[in-house]
């Protein structure tokens, strides 16, 4: 089974320190290195700046555009991954193991609702 594992990372406000950074990309290279080693790693991307959003929501008038991130929380989604997995225990022990789980951060692991998107005849 699929799982989206979403990483939402501190506030950014102050930069941590450049060795901190060297040490968290080390981290997650071999984050990378073991999950696809395992198989079970599918895919995963990091994000831009929450301040680099724009979010698009409608009302009766039409499209609302608006700078910024979806929320004002304290917390944004920085990343993700895709696992496959056997099972959610399995998709949590991954999930575990994701470095800005242990920086402070957390990591949400949702399941995959299983449809075939770029079916015209089924909706999302």
């Amino acid at each position: 089974m699929r799982y989206l594992a979403m990483i939402f990372a501190g506030s950014t406000e102050r930069p941590a320190p450049d060795h901190e950074n060297r040490l968290l990309k080390d981290e997650y290279a071999r984050f990378n290195r073991e999950a696809k080693n395992a198989g079970v790693l599918l895919g995963g991307e990091a994000l831009q700046p929450a301040e680099t959003a724009t979010v698009v929501r409608m009302t009766e008038s039409g499209a609302a555009i608006t700078d910024g991130p979806f929320t004002g929380s304290n917390e944004a989604l920085g990343g993700f991954y895709m696992l496959e997995c056997e099972n959610l225990d399995q998709a949590l022990e991954w999930a575990a193991r994701i470095p800005d789980a242990r920086c402070g951060g957390a990591i949400e692991v949702r399941p995959i609702l299983e449809l075939n998107v770029l079916d015209a005849g089924r909706p999302l």
